[in-house]
């Protein structure tokens, strides 16, 4: 019997590897069948990206002087693959919502300027590529501070440098990208959605994402207003309508400028991701598939792990059962079995608070394999 385990990372608790690990223990503790597991690091473009892709493409870690969203000296890492001439950031590395403490959340003065340092760091490694996930962001600045690292300019009426920040883009009148690291000219960069909402209206960036960064609804609002200004100039400067594509609100927009302006693609970042890991190959032998994530809910069908994995499996062979895994069960869940998901399981075991169930999240993985284990186990005699 072969069970592939595709989980994506829990937000802020445990890597993609170690929800596998822990998943596994818990089954082989109390299965006496003979199992063989398959794990598959795996990502959707958020948090855990560049670790996802790690094995595939056999990347080195690698840290980074740079700034957290609030312009404060951090540590970050980006991963480079010498042999694939490859790099890979996460946006949430240096940009990252859990960079920013929890009273001091505020999208309004966040800059996504520290992304930018991590880019310029991995063009120093003489790459061809560049995969940039950018999911797990607490910017809401449309990229403007990570084009501002990379030597572009964003001008208000009289022809002054805006500051750091995506309440400025409010000011801004002309772009001027002629200072850009001319090594992006030669980079092929291709940035990694976890999300398909536009920059801006009512599915954009700052109504659905702000709020989750510290956002209130009249901050949301002065925010989108900030964002239709940028993606009007943006929209001026590349002679297209980047600003009304799929995709341009991933990671506050700084998806809108990494199109716009650094000529990048935009992919779900599931699709890709599967592909690199050789998922297709892999799953056609498997008796069984497990997957997860922090949360299910109606959000889940837009590109994330869980139903991008089961939509794989369906494409291999619609009678691999595929059981999800979760930190929570958020509303509308239930659309997920539409997708080919055959169960949804939340490893919660009783009343309890976000910080307890982070710390308990090892061993509540652990009991919750077990009881699969046992339950399958009867399943198939």
């Amino acid at each position: 019997m072969k069970i592939v385990v595709a989980s994506d990372s829990f937000k802020e608790s445990l890597s993609s590897v170690q929800v596998a690990n822990y998943f596994r223990r818990g089954w082989e503790k109390f299965s006496s069948q003979d199992v063989k597991f398959d794990i598959i690091s795996m990502a959707d473009g958020g948090e855990g990206t560049s670790e996802a892709l790690q094995q595939a493409l056999d990347t080195k870690e690698i840290s980074v002087q740079a700034h957290d969203p609030l312009m404060n000296p951090i540590l970050a890492s980006v991963h480079v693959s010498k042999k694939h001439r490859t790099a890979v950031i996460d946006v949430a590395s240096a940009s990252g919502l859990d960079k920013i403490p929890a009273g001091e959340r505020n999208p309004s003065l966040a800059t996504s300027y520290g992304t930018g340092e991590l880019i310029k760091a991995c063009l120093d490694y003489d790459i061809d590529r560049l995969l940039i996930g950018l999911g797990g962001s607490g910017t809401n600045d449309g990229g403007a501070g990570m084009l501002q690292a990379l030597g572009g300019k964003l001008l208000d009426a009289n022809h002054q440098e805006l500051p750091y920040g995506g309440q400025f883009l409010k000011q801004l009148e002309a772009m001027d990208m002629t200072a850009l690291d001319p090594r992006l000219e030669k980079t092929e960069i291709i940035g990694l959605c976890d999300v398909n909402n536009p920059l801006t209206g009512p599915r954009g960036a700052s109504y659905i994402f702000g709020p989750q960064k510290g956002a209130s609804k009249e901050t949301a609002a002065s925010l989108e207003e900030a964002l239709s200004t940028f993606g009007r100039v943006l929209n001026s400067y590349t002679h297209k309508a980047v600003s009304e594509l799929p995709y341009m609100g991933a990671a506050g927009g700084l998806a809108s400028a990494l199109e716009g302006c650094l000529k990048g693609r935009l992919e779900p970042g599931i699709q890709f991701i599967l592909k690199e890991s050789n998922f297709y190959e892999r799953v056609r032998d498997a008796s069984l598939v497990i997957t997860g994530e922090g949360k299910i809910d109606y959000q889940s069908g837009s590109g994330k792990t869980p139903v991008g994995v089961a939509r794989a499996v369906k494409e291999v062979n619609p009678s691999i059962p595929v059981i999800a895994i979760c930190g929570q069960l958020g509303e509308d869940f239930e659309n997920v079995y539409e997708e080919g998901i055959t169960a949804v399981f939340s490893i919660s075991e009783g009343p309890s608070t976000l910080q307890e169930a982070v710390a308990d999240s090892k061993k509540l993985i652990a009991h919750l394999a077990g009881n699969l284990s046992k339950f399958y186990g009867q399943i198939i005699k």
